[in-house]
């Protein structure tokens, strides 16, 4: 039990090992699914699509959120010209954790021409919570991966903050096999008191438990730098934002002491950007607003 005496999950001893695999193709115009795979508590949905829109994956955690221990496997590929958005039913909890850590991987491989579209809810990391995250892009010629994620450390509304555990959240994204930019973020307490420093500090998150990243993967990533910085004006006074461009990449960050201010920029980011950008319709998946 912690001190609130919420249970600590992760000493229950019964952990996830979720795998999803999917693959789409492109056939007479209309992109169709070719493999799925999936192993308990991951599992996927294809709602109807609306009209302009590119097949939908919906992924569930069935668990209803990660504790210490769990291994979760996603591996997404789009097949030569086709198109997938992939979002999640809801904001993934990952619950504090007495040492077994937490691990999702996640993979996304865009065949040439192709589109995807990662656009996950949102990930509320609670104290003492112990998470490895690693999200792969790997994009052929052509291709255009728009991808991005939402942290919250702690739980906020209840006035938690996080200040011990372990998160690593990583990126590695590769241009035709090749590494072409790799990120992580990293806060421990195995080294002392430096978890709430790095996060208070005007170098770090500046006190703020609300963060976001998008990432644009295509050949014309230098072009959007400056319509994306316009999208980004509109970001109200309360979120800093920023966005640049380098090899064949764009990407463009938001943190705010509010978390659902910061959900709200980049979701107008992501609805303008993907409607500029791939000519979609200027709207996130309805799932978004259940």
């Amino acid at each position: 039990m912690s001190a609130a005496g919420e249970v600590d999950l992760s000493s229950c001893g019964v952990h996830a090992d979720g795998q999803l695999k999917l693959s789409v193709s492109m056939s007479n115009g209309i992109t169709s699914v070719s493999e799925l795979y999936q192993q308990t508590p991951l599992r996927v949905l294809f709602p109807r699509t609306e009209v302009a829109e590119p097949l939908t994956a919906v992924v569930v955690n069935s668990s209803g959120g990660v504790v210490g221990g769990d291994r979760l496997e996603v591996s997404v590929e789009v097949g030569d010209g086709a198109s997938l958005l992939v979002t999640g039913q809801a904001e993934e909890k990952i619950y504090r954790s007495s040492g077994a850590e937490a691990t999702v991987v996640t993979t996304l491989v865009a065949g040439a021409g192709s589109i995807i579209e990662f656009l996950p809810q949102g990930t509320i990391v609670f104290d003492a919570a112990r998470f490895r995250r690693l999200t792969v892009i790997d994009g052929a010629p052509g291709s255009r991966v728009m991808a991005g994620e939402m942290l919250t450390l702690g739980r906020v509304e209840r006035g938690e903050k996080y200040s011990t555990g372990r998160l690593h959240d990583e990126w590695r994204v590769l241009r035709n096999g090749r590494l072409a930019w790799s990120d992580a973020l990293h806060l421990s307490d195995s080294h002392a008191a430096v978890i709430r420093p790095a996060i208070e500090s005007p170098a770090g998150f500046n006190g703020s438990p609300g963060y976001a990243t998008f990432i644009y993967m295509a050949d014309d990533a230098a072009e959007r730098v400056e319509s994306a910085r316009k999208i980004q004006d509109q970001t109200s006074a309360n979120v800093q934002a920023g966005v640049t461009s380098f090899d064949g990449l764009l990407v463009a960050r938001w943190l705010g002491d509010k978390p659902e201010d910061v959900r709200t920029a980049f979701g107008i980011f992501w609805a303008q950007f993907r409607a500029s950008t791939c000519g979609y319709p200027e709207r996130l998946p309805t799932i978004w607003n259940i």
